[in-house]
Order: structure tokens, then C-alpha cells, then sequence
């Protein structure tokens, strides 16, 4: 949900500041459904059977390696997607740390259906302990006020970061255009800096 708010904000700020949806369809990426592939397999890994799983994690921290390289690999096409490979990056440090699995506050996680306080593990999650690594990198966030009531979650320094990412991208999507006038632009600029 943090990720979709985060999405929703850019496009708003994008459009009250003179940005339009309609650039949204200029974008172009490389391999579109393969971060649905990556939200999915996240998701897959807590709400199936497959949650119990052992080694399951892994491949939720494969996923995750290969997303930061994705968004690498857009770098030039999506500005502000580097925000993104950051906040993914910051994740993929404490996954690692923690055998594939992100620690979760158990404060935060008494939120929630109780399902993690019970087991300890649940899919790619571990109750956060004195036996968790890099806790500061891990899911130990609520958002403030009317927000952590909205979005009650859990959440990691890096998932704030990959949050701000989504956002930036989107609202400077709004502003982008990718017209005849910008190729022609670039022509001819081109034409200006590299004289015969």
C-alpha cells in the first residue's frame, strides 16, 4: 500500500504543478511485468503455504537483487529511479544479513493478524531479536498519525527510500515530453556541439 501512495502522491503533485497524465504514456519500459513478478513473488512467499517453506526466502532475496538491477538498468529512462535502487539495495543489505529474511518489530508486528509473533518466521520475515543483524535497516518504522492508521504496516528505512523513489519518478514523468519537438531538440543540439 506504501508504494501505491507513494505513486498516487507523485502524480498528484506532478499534476497540480503543471504536469500532465498523458506523459505517462510517453514512458518506455524494459521488461514492463517484470516488477509485478517481484511484487508478486513477495507476496506468494507470505500468504501461501509456501510461507513455511524453509528457503523459500531465498528466492524473495533473489528477486529483490534482481529488481535493484532492473531499476539500474533504467537509470536513463526513468529519472529519480536511482531513489528506488537505493532504497531496494538498503533492503537486500539486512535480507542478507538475516538469511533472506527481513526482521520485523515485534511491537510493529502485534499489529497484524499475530501470525509472525506466533511462529517467529513467517515466509521471508523474522521476528526482529537480539539475534537479528542491522535491526536499524529492518521493518521497524510506523508511519505517523492519520497515516499509520491508513498504512499500519511496518516499515524498513529502505522501504521509505524506494517510497520517495516511486514518487519522484512519477512526478517528474508527468513533466516529461517526448514529442517531435523534443527529438527535434535533440537533433539539434547534436547538430550545434558536434560541427562537421
Amino acid at each position: 500500500m506504501l508504494l501505491i501512495a507513494a505513486l498516487l502522491i507523485g502524480l498528484a503533485l506532478g499534476m497540480a504543478t503543471g504536469g500532465r497524465l498523458g506523459n505517462l504514456s510517453n514512458l518506455r519500459f524494459r521488461w514492463p511485468f517484470f516488477v509485478l513478478a517481484v511484487l508478486l513473488i513477495k507476496e506468494v512467499g507470505v500468504i501461501t503455504p509456501l510461507s513455511r517453506v524453509d528457503g523459500a526466502q531465498i528466492v524473495y532475496a533473489v528477486s529483490l537483487a534482481a529488481l535493484i538491477a532492473w531499476t539500474i538498468w533504467h537509470v536513463d529512462l526513468l529519472p529519480g529511479v536511482w531513489l528506488v535502487s537505493i532504497g531496494a539495495a538498503l533492503n537486500l543489505v539486512v535480507v542478507l544479513a538475516n538469511g533472506g529474511r527481513m526482521p520485523v518489530a515485534p511491537e510493529l508486528a502485534a499489529r497484524g493478524s499475530h501470525i509472525l509473533i506466533d511462529r517467529g518466521i513467517v515466509g521471508q520475515y523474522v521476528l526482529m531479536g537480539l539475534d537479528t543483524h542491522l535491526n536499524w535497516l529492518a521493518d521497524w518504522l510506523a508511519l505517523p498519525g492519520p497515516l499509520g492508521t491508513w498504512l499500519p504496516e511496518a516499515y524498513s528505512p529502505g522501504d521509505l527510500v524506494v517510497a520517495l523513489g516511486i514518487a519522484v519518478v512519477a512526478f517528474l514523468a508527468t513533466k516529461r515530453r517526448h514529442g517531435p519537438e523534443s527529438v527535434l531538440g535533440e537533433t539539434s543540439a547534436r547538430i550545434v556541439s558536434d560541427p562537421p
